[in-house]
């Protein structure tokens, strides 16, 4: 028997290759996410066998509880380093994220083709410029600015580098990340429910509010985890921009020192001390949980949302 030309026997080694491929691909697929995965649980071990120095010396608790940090005489509490990262991402997240959404959704529902055609372009750039480079600006403009202009009218004394010039600089570096995802996410709302809201009297602003923001809010929510994610292991820019005092701050005008700078700032230098050298290795092992946490919780919310709004 011929099936289109073709013999029986020659379609049956046909169809033998083609499930091999099949099944060969498939494999080959697994086995890529199975390392991509396990690179996840390597580092995290990794991390966690190099802290295991210092874990045997002090206890967790007393590690991230406490503001001492005396490396010479043993003493070392991340607390100060932990508020200090926290601090500053919150706030640049408090900064960039209206910022965000509504240049987002003036992009997509309001602007003309020609501002389309300057912004992305902008953006890219933006997105593209060293976080050095940032970190340069915020020392040239941004660090005397609050000095001389914003401090003096809340604090006594500043001196610039702050919490406050931290977040700033770190708000600019994450609002084109955001506006892209936010442009990309709002594209994705199917025209049929702006025409709908507009033929019952809505207004742009109530179409972009009611509708809009409504139907993305899934997508909004990965956005932000996503700048959050990128906000907590910035090192640079913010190590230019922050002070680098391990101490709690208690106001915007305090000087921070992120855990990302102090990793930054001593692992070179420090390799020589076994202890003090676990002791960044548990620093980097508190960011990387930090983020692990958080992104699995986020994740959890977001899955939820989701949900809410199939129903």
């Amino acid at each position: 028997m011929i099936i289109h030309g073709i013999s029986n026997k020659k379609y049956g080694k046909l169809l033998k290759r083609r499930v091999l491929k099949d099944k060969a691909a498939h494999l080959s697929m697994l086995l890529l996410t199975g390392i991509s995965v396990s690179l996840l649980v390597i580092m995290g071990i990794g991390l966690y066998l190099k802290s295991q120095t210092i874990l045997d010396s002090h206890s967790a608790w007393t590690l991230l509880t406490s503001s001492e940090w005396k490396p010479l005489k043993g003493e070392f509490g991340f607390l100060p380093f932990i508020a200090g990262t926290l601090a500053i991402t919150l706030l640049s997240i408090i900064i960039a994220l209206p910022i965000s959404l509504l240049t987002g959704i003036f992009i997509t529902e309001n602007a003309k083709p020609w501002v389309k055609r300057f912004v992305f372009p902008a953006l890219d750039i933006l997105a593209g410029i060293p976080s050095v480079v940032y970190g340069v600006w915020g020392t040239l403009i941004i660090v005397p600015w609050i000095a001389d202009v914003v401090g003096p009218h809340f604090v006594e004394y500043t001196s610039g580098y702050t919490v406050l010039a931290g977040g700033i600089v770190m708000s600019v570096m994450i609002i084109p990340l955001l506006v892209s995802l936010f442009v990309e996410i709002f594209s994705t709302v199917p025209n049929d429910y702006r025409d709908a809201a507009a033929s019952l009297g809505a207004t742009k602003w109530q179409i972009s509010q009611k509708i809009i923001l409504r139907k993305a809010l899934p997508g909004i929510i990965a956005a932000v985890v996503l700048a959050i994610s990128r906000a907590l292991g910035e090192t640079i820019a913010v190590l230019m921009v922050c002070g680098n005092l391990p101490e709690t701050p208690h106001s915007l005008f305090d000087s921070c020192y992120p855990l990302p700078a102090l990793i930054a700032n001593n692992y070179g230098e420090m390799l020589s001390l076994p202890l003090y050298e676990s002791a960044l290795m548990f620093a980097a092992f508190i960011l990387f949980f930090v983020i692990l946490f958080f992104n699995a919780g986020s994740r959890i919310i977001l899955q939820q949302v989701e949900k809410q709004y199939k129903m």
